[in-house]
């Protein structure tokens, strides 16, 4: 049996998230409905978590050369985080369930031992109803965690909080 190594949350990798064009999922040429997912990290006494990578992923529009499919960003010193994608369709689901529109999120940061995992749904879209996460979730306070407002035109904004009153849905992955 091996020696154990040290367990690192971000380490080494913290470079990735400085570099700017990371949080431009269209920096590629990447032409659809082009948006912005802003947002600002919560800790549990309410105060913005500075230093938190998001790294966001989607499976609409497809990966191709011009939209990876993958970004991510840091949250600044008042723990807000701003990444430009383009806005995604709904997806295929299990069987013959569709998954609303939405964009998935991981958080990595300091304290946090395992990427929190979640996702941004987008107000107002009719298949919201029957998505089938978001209809397993039976508390509608709990089910708005996941629901990005807009705010402003092609500006989606979603606050996460990572405990305490009003805490983000996180799901096991």
């Amino acid at each position: 049996m091996g020696i154990a190594t040290a367990s690192q949350t971000i380490g080494p990798y913290w470079h990735l998230i400085e570099d700017k064009d990371w949080a431009d999922l269209t920096r590629f040429g990447a032409t659809g409905d082009k948006i912005v997912l802003t947002g600002t990290i919560f800790d549990g006494d309410g105060k913005p978590c500075p230093d938190t990578c998001v790294e966001i992923w989607q499976s609409d529009p497809p990966t191709s050369d011009t939209f990876p499919g993958f970004g991510r960003a840091n949250s600044d010193a008042t723990g807000t985080f701003r990444l430009t994608t383009i806005k995604p369709g709904p997806v295929a689901g299990l069987g013959n369930a569709q998954q609303a529109p939405h964009i998935a999120i991981c958080l990595l940061g300091r304290g946090l031992m395992a990427g929190l995992v979640t996702r941004a749904y987008f107000a107002g879209d009719p298949l919201n109803a029957t998505d089938p996460l978001l209809s397993s979730i039976e508390d509608p306070a709990l089910r708005g965690t996941l629901i990005a407002v807009a705010d402003g035109p092609g500006v989606w904004r979603l606050d996460i909080r990572l405990q305490g009153d009003g805490e983000t849905v996180f799901l096991d992955v």
